[in-house]
């Protein structure tokens, strides 16, 4: 697959002082929902938040939508840095997952398979941990495009989520989706 560089000043631009999550599960909207201790049945339709003064804080409902196979779960806090949660999500299934709170320069990425860690970026020691050599070459496309290779949520985090998914994640696929709103209860402390 030949990488091309994704716009995502808008989301750079528009939320960098907000802190988020972008997990993508390959399963039904209502499996990750019941996964993570929701109910479907209690989410209600919405828009992906046009606005940035629209934003969900920590603590606010996430958003889920269907993109192909995939779910899309957008969380306004850092559920997609819990190791607990994204290894229960990925068991059986693949989950990719992408936070950041560009103010402060802090952005994690990971992929799981079946309950594992493949690959991580950020962790707790913030530096790359692991390139499996699935990701050798889409690593080296990547720095290529991006040769200061500091930050993921300007593109590269992106990039590694369309290798990993087939998903382009762009401001018109994710506004234009519809999502379902609601709680789950919060993550257990590790």
């Amino acid at each position: 697959m030949l990488l091309q560089p994704l716009d995502v000043s808008w989301l750079c631009g528009e939320y960098s002082w907000e802190s988020y999550s972008f997990v993508y599960v390959r399963a039904t909207p209502e499996q990750v929902v019941a996964r993570l201790g929701g109910r479907w049945e209690d989410f209600t339709p919405g828009p992906f938040p046009d606005d940035p003064d629209d934003f969900p804080g920590p603590g606010e409902p996430l958003g889920v939508t269907s993109i192909g196979d995939w779910t899309f779960v957008f969380d306004p806090d850092w559920l997609g840095t819990h190791k607990g949660v994204i290894t229960e999500l990925s068991k059986g299934t693949r989950l990719v997952s992408q936070a950041a709170l560009a103010v402060k320069g802090i952005d994690y990425f990971y992929w799981c398979e079946d309950g594992e860690i493949r690959f991580c970026w950020g962790d707790d020691d913030g530096y790359l941990i692991g390139t499996p050599d699935e990701l050798v070459d889409t690593m080296a496309d990547i720095d290529r495009l991006y040769p200061r290779f500091s930050y993921l949520y300007n593109g590269p985090a992106f990039l590694l989520v369309e290798h990993l998914t087939g998903i382009r994640a762009t401001e018109r696929l994710l506004k234009g989706s519809t999502f379902r709103w609601g709680v789950v209860p919060a993550p257990a402390k590790p």
